[in-house]
């Protein structure tokens, strides 16, 4: 029977709340909804659903159920039990195979079959017999459980082998080794397959193998093929040398098969003999406990508490730096290392850590690029500004969690080069620019949270009775992450220092260790780290100290509204939190032309200075705004008039329009360094009505009308593997109206049961009667041997005219076997 047919009698077997468990686990089967069982049979069994549900596999899980692909052949029917498992799965006990088998087949990776013709189990055995579905094997690939592929099968794939096989297995015999001598490829491949099938006969010929051999061996105990220069070199077994080496012993032998010219492979025989006869010898339920480290619980908290407090402390400055400074594109897209070490310099930062900073505000929506200008600056009337700290670090945090992007990919090398330095991003165009298109990940949501659930698991299974926490790093969490989802270890490797990484600049780890920080918003309880955050995150300093040097010293970290305006005044020194801040001539002369003058300047600095003002600072603040502004030269783009004095008060006021660098010179006129067009712009997003006036250059006017709100926060909401409920009892709704699976299956599932008839024949070189549509839509019935299907079409042989053609599947109605084929 069909493997298709066969899972959607099982799937129409099933009870509802079966089938409930199915969708949640596998919701792309009911997106769009299946309109009956054999359509819902025919998604189970397609390659990218099986492909999806296998990733989420532990390592067990996937042992099992390659080891059941393995000893299973759908075409002659053999199927498998648990007692057959257990014989090949070392270490492998019945109560652990069993429910392992069970989830499978709660998961339609599996289904119940008859017992294979050979098996001497009784019809009323208690023993379950099984299949894969059909797709599994191309899922899998061509070296399930790490084993590579038999000797008849690399003759019939590898032509290079083939042609020297039956050399080989002479070369072998006269040296009075144990294998039967053959005539053709085939049979000389089945004389090496015998040979090589007993681990006893396998160990008694690499006895006498060269110094080296076994440690070569053991380099293939995960994975069947290996690298090796010239590994078609012609090893013979009857011309070796004393000190031949382990890769010519072993090739003269056919213990390994070259493939080209610089790879080989280990055959499948082999492969198992080394295995001491078993198809997996490394079986268990545990998963690996990492050797940890540990740290007191009052260095992982001040570690973390300091890195959240130096990260919105940087934040801020970032903002206040593109506010004065937009940040340039690159052609190409994303911002140049100029750009980006101009901006280091700045806030008195690595360019590493600032690039990560400034991807996590573009993430955050704290910057965005203006396409008028191909720039990024900071958008108008922010709100996290005054937001309180908590609130700034859980914005952060939630943008980070949903954001597509993987922000430490900056400075890593592009895809195919080679050059290029981490320290220095964008270097030579050959390094992932901040703010480019190569730093998106779509899988970096679900691949970041994954990797905050292990660590809170290891947290949890190494918390020491004293108190310390377990010391993680990427080492400890990819072991994890390989045996809970071995399909996607290849993902988490590629990000996993780069997450730990920026989860450390988020407090989320301090010392090495997780914190509870972290812990809460794995769980998903943000509300409880903004308490913890709120009980141990040191509160903002309000006061500097100024000094007679000219000085300024912050005693800690600065609240945002301090630190721009003392950065407006003062130029910044050194880093971390306790700053120093120095004023000089072009420093207040900065601020003056930021629309400051010297009475705004000292009663700020009386207002926020734990000490009296220095005569020397109040001299130079005066002397230098006696000198100021007796010229004042400027530029403007553009003029706003309104008869509305108040109305013009009001706008200028008005954050949301700094961008536009108004200046008053007139009761009732404003000036604009923008074009009409962007001040046009700006004021319709404020909600007010502009008339750009084209007879009268450069010249906005306006009414008063309603304000628009301001940008919202980001929230962040783990994905959602299950469908809602709604739609899975819709989908149950559908599939009890169609309870009966029809004869010939019609629509979605007639397509992949066409194609796996297809397959069956091509694997058993049968002939298949097909009914195809030809392009005036005329049907016709013919009997062919398919020869390969791939992209849509199928290669067959027409056995009556002794001619290949190629059809388009979408011509074919209906394939049906039509029996062996007659040679």
């Amino acid at each position: 029977m069909s493997l298709i047919r066969a899972l959607s009698k099982e799937l129409e077997a099933r009870s509802d709340n079966s089938l409930r468990a199915l969708f949640a686990a596998r919701p792309d089967l009911i997106s769009p909804m299946a309109p009956d069982f054999a359509a819902l049979a025919a998604r189970a069994s397609a390659r990218v659903s099986v492909q999806r549900v296998l990733e989420r596999l532990t390592k067990p899980e996937m042992q099992v159920l390659e080891t059941l692909h393995l000893c299973t052949n759908a075409d002659t029917g053999h199927s498998v039990s648990a007692t057959g498992l257990k014989k090949v799965i070392a270490g492998s006990t019945l109560s652990a195979l069993e429910p392992i088998l069970a989830k499978l087949q709660e998961l339609a990776l599996i289904h119940r079959a008859d017992p294979p013709a050979a098996s001497n189990s009784q019809p009323n055995s208690r023993q379950r017999f099984y299949l894969p579905v059909g797709s599994l094997k191309d899922v899998i690939g061509i070296y399930p459980a790490g084993l590579g592929r038999s000797y008849t099968e690399l003759v019939r794939l590898q032509p290079a082998f083939a042609q020297r096989v039956v050399q080989l297995v002479a070369e072998l015999h006269h040296c009075g080794l144990d294998i039967h001598p053959a005539s053709t490829p085939m049979d000389a491949a089945l004389s090496l397959q015998r040979w090589t099938s007993s681990p006893e006969t396998v160990r008694a010929i690499l006895a006498t193998a060269p110094e080296r051999t076994l440690g070569l061996l053991d380099k293939f105990g995960s994975w069947a093929m290996g690298a090796v220069p010239q590994a078609q070199r012609r090893a013979s077994v009857t011309h070796e040398s004393a000190d031949v080496g382990p890769v010519d012993w072993l090739l003269a032998r056919g213990l390994l098969v070259p493939l080209d010219a610089g790879h080989v492979e280990l055959p499948h025989s082999v492969g198992i003999a080394l295995r001491g006869g078993a198809i997996i010898d490394d079986f268990t339920l545990s998963p690996p406990v990492p050797e940890l480290g540990h740290t007191s619980a009052a260095l992982r908290r001040n570690a973390a508490m300091g890195a959240i407090a130096e990260t919105l402390r940087l934040t801020s400055e970032v903002l206040f730096s593109v506010r004065e400074q937009p940040l340039a594109t690159l052609r190409s897209g994303g911002v140049g290392v100029r750009e980006l070490r101009r901006l280091a310099e700045s806030i008195r930062c690595g360019v590493h850590e600032t690039a990560l900073l400034l991807e996590f505000c573009a993430l955050a929506g704290l910057v965005r690029l203006d396409v008028d200008s191909s720039t990024w600056i900071q958008p108008p009337s922010l709100e996290w500004l005054s937001l309180p700290r908590q609130e700034q670090w859980l914005w952060l945090v939630n943008a980070w969690l949903a954001s597509e992007r993987a922000p430490s990919m900056v400075g890593q090398p592009l895809p195919g080069s080679t050059s290029g330095s981490p320290s220095h991003p964008g270097s030579a165009g050959s390094t992932i620019n901040a703010l480019s298109a190569e730093a998106q990940r779509p899988d970096a949501p679900v691949v970041r949270r994954r990797i905050l659930e292990i660590l809170n698991e290891l947290t949890v299974e190494a918390a020491a009775p004293d108190g310390k926490a377990p010391v993680l790093d990427a080492r400890a969490v990819l072991q994890r992450a390989e045996w809970t989802q071995p399909r996607m270890s290849r993902r988490f490797s590629s990000l996993v220092r780069g997450i730990l990484e920026e989860a450390t600049l988020l407090g989320l780890m301090g010392s090495g260790a997780f914190t509870q920080l972290g812990s809460a918003i794995a769980l998903g309880h943000p509300e409880e780290a903004m308490t913890l955050l709120g009980e141990h995150l040191p509160a903002a300093v309000n006061h500097i100290l100024l000094q007679a040097d000219l000085t300024a010293v912050a005693p800690g970290y600065l609240a945002p509204e301090l630190s721009e305006t003392l950065l407006l005044m003062a130029d910044a020194e050194g880093q971390g939190p306790a700053s120093i801040y120095r004023f000089s001539t072009a420093s207040i002369r900065k601020a003056l032309d930021a629309g400051q003058d010297a009475e705004s300047l000292l009663a700020f600095l009386r207002e926020h200075s734990a000490t009296d003002v220095p005569q020397p600072l109040a001299y130079l603040v005066q002397d230098t705004a006696s000198r100021h502004g007796r010229l004042r030269i400027g530029s403007s783009a553009s003029f706003i008039q309104s008869d509305d004095e108040s109305a013009i008060t009001d706008l200028l006021q008005e954050a949301r329009t700094s961008a536009l660098s108004l200046v008053r010179i007139a009761p009732t006129v404003l000036t604009s360094s923008a074009s009409p067009k962007e001040t046009a712009r700006v004021l319709r997003e404020l909600g007010l009505s502009p008339a750009v006036q084209d007879s009268e250059p450069a010249v906005v006017r306006f009414k008063r009308t309603a304000a628009v709100p301001g940008s919202a926060r980001p929230v962040y909401t783990a994905p959602r593997t299950a469908p809602p409920d709604d739609d899975v009892e819709a989908q149950l709704s559908v599939l009890r109206q169609h309870r009966a699976v029809p004869a010939d299956a019609t629509g979605e599932a007639s397509t992949q049961l066409g194609l796996e008839t297809l397959q069956k024949a091509i694997r058993l070189k049968q002939a298949v009667t097909m009914n195809v549509v030809d392009s005036l839509g005329n049907a016709n019935t013919e009997t062919v041997v398919p020869v390969s299907v791939s992209g849509g079409r199928v290669r067959v042989f027409d056995p009556g005219k002794e001619t290949e053609r190629v059809l388009s599947i979408h011509r074919i109605i209906d394939v049906e076997p039509a029996g062996e084929l007659r040679k």
